[in-house]
């Protein structure tokens, strides 16, 4: 009684078809997949990328990089008391 039958899940399907169209649901199929083989593209380059970088230099403190950039504001956070 807990469980769904074959006929509850055609009725179900039956439903969204019957909503959303057949094309839409096409759609919604390719987009899914492409978003998939990207991040499986993602994750291949991403392992081959971070095997070949050579370590980073250590992050320096917020404040005092200096950049030429004249868009940039420069801040200091200051905590909370």
């Amino acid at each position: 009684m807990g469980s769904f039958s074959i006929w509850h899940w055609l009725i179900v399907l039956l439903v969204v078809v019957l909503i959303f169209g057949t094309k839409k649901l096409k759609n919604i199929g390719a987009d899914l997949g492409g978003a998939v083989k990207g991040f499986k593209d993602g994750i291949k380059s991403g392992g081959e990328a971070n095997a070949d970088a050579t370590p980073a230099a250590p992050a320096q403190q917020v404040g005092t990089q200096r950049t030429a950039d004249t868009n940039t504001v420069d801040v200091e956070a200051k905590t909370k008391s």
